[in-house]
């Protein structure tokens, strides 16, 4: 796909650790990074001319081009050659942002609880995002590495098989090997024998597990480049990473988490 990587911007240092790595993807995909700004509720009337984001006057212009300013410099100190836009968003983050990144390539969101983009992600608002929006959501959780390997969880979600693809693709793209927490046994290495041969270049190791999986994938990413989760679209059940397991690794993963969006029904 190639369409922008969005990034949320909120001006914490979430959302500006959340912008280098959203730079770096999408340098490496070779798309531009689209920088992202939610101002909540949609106001009221405005005057003629003034911008429906600044009702008030320079106080809010200042602080969201400051914030965007921020954020802009953080990503070109990572990639000085990117192209980058800036949009504005107004109305409640979670419906804006699920428009925006409708023709990304992939979303990224800093773990912060402020208000703003990144306060969303108490719940499963990045399943809710992935789910609507259509595009893989990568959650900046623990510290980034440029080392280790790509974890998959098979989870009987309905979107495994996508989010198997952007594993092996992933773990290609960065010279690693995928590791698979197993739930199913040898159904789980059927499934994924035509992206072995497809890949033939990526060690897959696969970890049998018993029970839940979330605190499993929470264990293993402490020496992981990446986490990756399925979520159902719209239409395929809740929209939300494999409820409690994806609930579990988002809030004590070690690494960035990509949550996948299966086939729209």
């Amino acid at each position: 796909m190639t369409g922008p990587v969005v990034v949320g911007v909120d001006g914490s240092p979430s959302s500006l650790a959340a912008v280098e790595i959203a730079a770096r993807e999408a340098d490496r995909r070779g798309v531009e990074l689209r920088l992202a700004h939610a101002l909540g509720p949609e106001p009221g009337e405005v005057t003629p001319g003034v911008p429906p984001w600044d009702p008030g006057g320079a106080e809010q212009r200042d602080r969201v081009n400051g914030a965007l300013g921020d954020a802009e410099w953080r990503a070109r100190r990572v990639a000085p050659r990117l192209t980058i836009t800036r949009g504005v968003l107004v109305g409640a983050p979670e419906t804006v942002l699920g428009l925006e990144v409708r023709s990304a390539s992939l979303a990224v969101l800093g773990s912060g609880r402020r208000s703003g983009l990144n306060g969303l992600l108490h719940g499963s608002v990045a399943g809710r995002l992935s789910a609507d929006g259509g595009c893989p959501v990568l959650v900046v959780c623990g510290r980034p590495a440029r080392t280790g390997s790509v974890v998959l969880a098979d989870d009987a979600s309905p979107a495994f098989r996508e989010a198997a693809e952007f594993a092996f693709a992933e773990a290609a793209e960065r010279g690693t090997d995928l590791v698979v927490l197993n739930r199913h046994g040898a159904r789980t290495s059927r499934a994924l024998s035509d992206l072995r041969a497809k890949h033939p270049d990526v060690a897959v190791r696969l970890q049998r597990v018993r029970g839940r999986v979330g605190r499993r994938l929470a264990e293993v990413s402490v020496g992981a480049q990446l986490v990756v989760i399925g979520v159902g679209r719209r239409g395929h059940g809740t929209g939300m990473p494999s409820r409690a397991a994806g609930r579990k690794v988002l809030r004590y993963a070690h690494c960035p988490v990509v949550v996948v969006p299966g086939e729209k029904a």
